[in-house]
């Protein structure tokens, strides 16, 4: 049987949340399917599987298409399109495994392996599918993140977990539902009704100090006792799969390439979202990046007076965020320091230039920077020049600290071992 079932929420709610577009282009992208990609009618022994392996022979061509020419035909940017359908795949596939909204849990979603729709270097994002309508219990130890937000699919509500009440132990204990249980006296989100699929976020603004929360998720309202899943129910699984890895792979594609046409070359462009899905209270700033090895780019804000969060990352021509546990690709508020004039400074190279605020291209001669204020009394645009990379210091005030690359490597790999010691999985 053809499985009716849409695109899970938990799929629009990320597009949406984690790298913004126009919604009518996503839902288009999401459900264009060629006649090439429906030719194959379950011919096989497994409903649904031979629909699944059409689907990802005609992705490469469907990816390779939204990369600019020169980029097209470059073995190196068809190798990596590769990796990014790997991710899709993978990501998809967890997700559908999962997809038992009765008995749900939280899985991994996107992070510097499943590396899709840039995530955010201080984030960890796993997501759960529930049933419409049924009433859940979330308990754990609250942990002290920076931010921990539980949002509902293709909405704009979120949850903080942060604000909840907690015993003598930390531990928190909520409901979710569309209405509070009558008898019920304690912690309870009002969710929607037809709210099919949760995105928890963890963010640490100090990765090697703060502790992340652990969560459970239960439906109360049926028996805890899973049955064998029926045929029918496995095969709708999978036939969701041919649409969910392709408009995940096309997620963020061709989006650096609309800032260059934009003139956001080096330019900042503040982005205000109000798209369900988005944190209410984080504003962007986003631009493309072209630097050569002795190049480089040098960013100047003001921070706000108030701000509980803020980062900047870059990211690649294929939607990625650049390995951030690797290398030193990414800063945020407690990783930074801010000059005495009250300007932060941030280098942008290939190469090292010796100061602490610097973000490592890696590899990537061009690609995206995005920043992000969360909860700012205000949203700064930053100032972006290209400068020599020989002459980054006289750039920046006399006493800026030198940071040498034996520093540098001792930095890079304590981030290392600090984000890698974060639940990720």
């Amino acid at each position: 049987m053809q499985s009716k079932l849409p695109v899970p929420q938990w799929l629009w709610l990320a597009a949406l949340s984690l790298a913004p577009t126009p919604v009518a282009a996503q839902a288009a992208d999401a459900g264009t399917i060629t006649a090439q990609q429906t030719t194959s009618k379950s011919t096989g022994p497994i409903s649904g599987w031979e629909e699944l392996l059409d689907r990802l022979r005609v992705l490469p061509h469907d990816l390779l298409a939204k990369l600019p020419p020169e980029e097209r035909d470059d073995p190196q940017f068809r190798a990596e399109v590769g990796q990014l359908m790997l991710a899709s795949l993978a990501s998809s596939a967890l997700t559908a495994l999962n997809s038992d909204g009765d008995h749900p849990a939280f899985v991994p979603l996107f992070g510097q392996v499943l590396n899709l729709a840039r995530p955010n270097a201080d984030t960890i994002y796993r997501t759960a599918e529930i049933t419409p309508g049924g009433t859940y219990r979330l308990r754990g130890r609250a942990g002290t993140a920076t931010l921990v937000k539980i949002g509902e699919g293709g909405s704009a509500t979120y949850h903080d977990l942060n604000a909840l009440p907690v015993d003598k132990e930390g531990r928190y204990d909520v409901i979710l539902s569309p209405e509070r249980p009558g008898d019920y006296k304690g912690a309870w989100w009002k969710t929607a009704r037809r709210t099919s699929s949760l995105l928890l976020r963890m963010v640490s603004n100090d990765w090697g100090s703060e502790t992340d929360p652990t969560v459970s998720i239960e439906r109360i309202d049926r028996p805890v006792r899973r049955p064998r899943p029926s045929a029918a129910e496995l095969e709708a699984r999978l036939r969701k799969l041919p649409q969910v890895v392709s408009s995940l792979a096309k997620m963020r594609m061709g989006w650096i390439t609309q800032l260059r046409q934009q003139g956001f070359l080096h330019k900042p462009k503040l982005m205000q979202y109000s798209e369900a899905g988005l944190l209410v209270g984080q504003a962007y700033y986003e631009a493309a990046y072209d630097l050569k090895d002795d190049e480089a780019l040098l960013i100047e804000t003001e921070v706000p007076k108030r701000c509980p969060y803020h980062s900047i990352i870059l990211t690649t021509e294929m939607g990625g965020t650049v390995d951030w546990t690797n290398n030193h690709s990414s800063l945020n508020g407690s990783q930074i320091t801010v000059d005495r004039d009250g300007i932060l400074r941030i280098v942008v190279s290939a190469r090292d230039p010796g100061v602490l605020n610097w973000l490592d291209t890696a590899g990537y001669s061009q690609g995206g920077i995005q920043g992000r204020w969360t909860d700012g009394s205000s949203q700064p645009v930053p100032k972006m020049r290209k400068i020599a990379l020989s002459k980054v210091r006289k750039f920046l005030l006399p006493e800026t600290p030198v940071v040498t690359p034996e520093q540098r490597e001792r930095i890079v790999r304590e981030r290392r071992a600090a984000f890698q010691q974060r639940p990720l999985w």
